[in-house]
């Protein structure tokens, strides 16, 4: 019997469809899997993308390290290998052509993705500062509510996802999520123009106040 290819089901191993060494007929290394490239200082809205579009590959496990590299005589190795460089082949289609030369060599998926957060992501903080005025500095001026409020849930999002949630397992999360909560409302009320000022006011008089969502509908 020959040595076992990928995608071919041998007594010795097989993978099926739903296993994270397995690939779909569609998979092909020319994919791009996100809309915008990395250019550096996109990276925390480009990781976010990348990490949404592997997970529903299930080659999650290919960047953050959980799916090891089998060894020696291990009949999964060429099915890793060939989803390690299929992985590899996505994430060079989806950064700029000036960042895909500095990882081409890389053996792994899992070390360029590592490469690339070590080099991209202390810019966050650039991002974050950005994010933090936009939010002060959003008003609803011409734009209706519905526009304004999504602009504001966008940058809200996108700070969110730069952010690491405390663990505890006790009462602290819950008023940590409630605090965040409350500035996001008190951050919309403000941005709003002064002919809302009468519901604002009712709104404000609310206790507990409503979340962002509830708000947003009692303004309309």
């Amino acid at each position: 019997m020959g040595e076992a290819t990928p995608n071919q089901t041998t007594k010795e191993f097989s993978v099926s469809p739903s296993d994270a060494l397995s690939l779909h007929p569609s998979d092909h290394p020319g994919l791009i899997l996100v809309a915008k490239l990395l250019e550096g200082d996109n990276y925390g809205q480009w990781s976010r993308s990348m990490k949404i579009a592997l997970s529903a590959k299930n080659k999650l496990g290919f960047i953050d390290g959980t799916i090891k590299m089998p060894t020696g005589e291990d009949p999964r190795l060429p099915f890793w290998t060939q989803c390690n460089h299929m992985v590899l082949s996505w994430i060079l289609n989806s950064v700029h052509v000036n960042i895909s030369g500095s990882v081409i060599y890389a053996e792994t998926a899992v070390d360029v993705w590592n490469d690339l957060h070590d080099r991209f992501s202390q810019e966050n903080d650039t991002r974050i500062y950005q994010i933090r005025q936009e939010i002060s500095e959003l008003r609803q001026g011409s734009e209706s509510v519905s526009i304004y409020y999504t602009k504001l849930k966008a940058l809200w999002d996108e700070l969110s996802s730069y952010r690491t949630p405390p663990c505890c397992t006790c009462g602290g999360m819950k008023h940590f999520s409630d605090e965040l909560e409350k500035e996001k409302v008190m951050q919309f009320l403000m941005g709003l123009n002064d002919s809302f000022a009468a519901v604002r006011g009712s709104i404000l008089m609310i206790n507990p106040l409503p979340d962002t969502r509830k708000t947003h509908a009692l303004i309309l």
